[in-house]
Order: C-alpha cells, then sequence, then structure tokens
C-alpha cells in the first residue's frame, strides 16, 4: 500500500505541473510569471506532504521544465530568452528544494513525537499492568519482552533469572549506555552488537533478580539513547512484577 501511494505521489508529481502549465498556456496573456511559478509551488507543497522527498524534487523539476516550455518565450521549446524568465525559473527550483526539505523535517519531528508518545504510552502500560496485581508474572515478562524487542527495533528479548554471568554481554544500564567488558560502545555508530547478546539487568534495590538477553542479528539496530533508556524502564517494571510475588 505504501509502494504504491509513493508511486502515484511521484507520478502526480510529474504530470500535474505538466497539465498545470499547459493549461496556464491557454490563458497566458492573463497570468503573470508570478502567479504561474506561485501555482506550480503549490504542487511542489502537495507532492511535499507524502513525505517523499523523490516525489517533492520531482514537482519542483517538472514544474520548472515545463514553466520554461509552455511558459517563457520561445514557446513550446526547452530555451529561456528573457533574464526574467531565468531567474524565475531558478527560483521555482530553489524554492521547491527548499519546501520540500522543510516539508521533510516536519514529518521527522512528527514522526520522533509519535515515538515518544508510543514509549510513554508503553511504560505507563506496564506500569499500570504492574500496580493492578492481577498480571501473572510469567505474561508480564512477555508483555516486557515484546515492548523492549519493539522499543530497540531488536530480533528478539527473554528474560533470565539471576545475573550476568558472560563477561562478554554487552551491558545497558539506566542512562541508556552500553557497555561491553568496560568499554563503552557507540551504539550510535555501531548500532546494538549483532554477534553477541545485549543484557538489560533487572534490579530489586542492590539485588540483580535477573536480566533481559536482547537479540538483534538478522539487521543492525541503531536505538537512540532515548529508545535505550526506554527499554531500560520498561525491564523495570519485571522488578516490581517479581517482588510482589
Amino acid at each position: 500500500m505504501a509502494r504504491r501511494w509513493r508511486t502515484a505521489a511521484r507520478v502526480g508529481a510529474v504530470v500535474l505541473p505538466l497539465a498545470t502549465c499547459a493549461a496556464l498556456s491557454t490563458v497566458q496573456d492573463s497570468v503573470t510569471t508570478a502567479t504561474a511559478v506561485l501555482v506550480l509551488v503549490l504542487w511542489v507543497v502537495a507532492a511535499s506532504a507524502s513525505g517523499d522527498r523523490v516525489a517533492g524534487l520531482l514537482a519542483a523539476l517538472s514544474g520548472s521544465l515545463w514553466f520554461d516550455f509552455f511558459l517563457t518565450e520561445p514557446y513550446l521549446r526547452f530555451t529561456i530568452a528573457d533574464a526574467d524568465d531565468i531567474e524565475a525559473t531558478v527560483l521555482l527550483i530553489i524554492i521547491g528544494a527548499s519546501v520540500t526539505e522543510i516539508a521533510l523535517w516536519g514529518h521527522r519531528q512528527q514522526a520522533r513525537a509519535a515515538r515518544r508518545s508510543g514509549y510513554l504510552e508503553g511504560v505507563l502500560g506496564t506500569a499500570k499492568v504492574v500496580s493492578e496485581g492481577q498480571t501473572p508474572t510469567p505474561a508480564l515478562i512477555e508483555i516486557v519482552s515484546r515492548q523492549v524487542t519493539a522499543v530497540l527495533g531488536a530480533d528478539s528479548c527473554r528474560f533470565v533469572p539471576g545475573p550476568v554471568h558472560d563477561a562478554r554481554v554487552a551491558a545497558l544500564d539506566h542512562d541508556g549506555v552500553l557497555t561491553r567488558e568496560g568499554r563503552v560502545v557507540d551504539v550510535d555508530r555501531l548500532g546494538l552488537p549483532t554477534n553477541e547478546h545485549t543484557a538489560i539487568v533487572v534490579r530489586r534495590g542492590a539485588d540483580v533478580v535477573g536480566h533481559f538477553l536482547v537479540t538483534a542479528t538478522s539487521v543492525v539496530a541503531y536505538p537512540s539513547r532515548e529508545q535505550r533508556r526506554v527499554a531500560v524502564l520498561l525491564a523495570d517494571q519485571v522488578a516490581t512484577g517479581l517482588g510482589s510475588e
């Protein structure tokens, strides 16, 4: 579905500026260059709103080409004789590219906010389950395992009672810092380890009651520090659940 929508957006980004310029060419005596450019920018905005950079750039390129072909002298040729028309064409490309990047930035900000909301819902939902005290510990562990897997973008996650005994396993702390054999792992650059598990230790007070082993082998996962901290907070909920037994 997403691929079809992206294809449709790109086709529209090419065809609609063409159709618009062809239509404006029939009334070009009563349409100023500025008006034509503004109309074409609307198509760039519409294409950029799809969240597809290629669609936005295609709309800007298509608009500038067909503006040149239909609305600048000599007409029906990809040649521009007037300096003002050259300036308008260049500005159309620059504005189109800028609008595309601004729209994509807005999409990224919106997606980031949605992810944060999702993380918060996960933590609050798990905390609610724990506070109600009616969910069996195995079920709680399963819920947290799924949420940790989703938050970190990993393949799987499982709970193991007791402390971590393998020094090769990287450990994730409450600050979202990953350490392995005493050295900090740059997750933003290297991603989560793919050759070993990542451990999230679960403590109740000073006692280690267990740990989650996170597996990320099929694809390198690059969770942000915020995501890593959320994963640890989720894991902490299990300590509360185990303490209520």
